[in-house]
């Protein structure tokens, strides 16, 4: 018996598992900037239900899991799927200057905002340097 193979079908296989595809992502799409004294992170999850999204830190990796639902039997025939359908997640460290003990999180119109304010510690502060005999000074860390 003759079997034809093709060598790149698996790396295909694996990169569409990986990265996902057009229909099918692999990932939510994220921006995060800073904005003075928080990191703000967006999450695009248009068509997902708020109670479907979970978010969970554990050890400063913050884990976001959201799920949009099949369509409805009673939808009528199916036509076109192109939205990918399931459970979407993400996972972003944060950094040990966070204070993830005050992080927020907001969900509206379709994106999910999560903001972090920066630790206290992590902040700029003034140290004043003593010196004998004269007056104390304030010098930036």
């Amino acid at each position: 018996m003759l079997v034809r193979t093709d060598p790149f079908r698996e790396l295909d296989r694996l990169t569409h598992e990986v990265f996902g595809t057009a229909a099918r992502p692999a990932v939510m799409p994220m921006d995060a900037w800073r904005d003075g004294d928080q990191l703000v992170a967006e999450f695009d999850l248009p068509g997902v239900a708020v109670e479907t999204i979970d978010l969970d830190l554990e050890r400063n990796v913050l884990t976001v899991r959201a799920d949009r639902r099949p369509l409805e039997e009673s939808a009528g025939e199916l036509i076109a799927s192109e939205r990918p359908r399931g459970v979407f997640s993400r996972q972003v460290i944060l950094g040990d200057t966070l204070d993830s003990s005050q992080m927020r999180a907001a969900y509206r119109d379709g994106v999910l905002r999560v903001t972090v304010p920066v630790a206290e510690k992590a902040k700029p502060r003034k140290i004043a340097v003593a010196h004998d005999g004269e007056s104390t000074q304030a010098i930036s860390a």
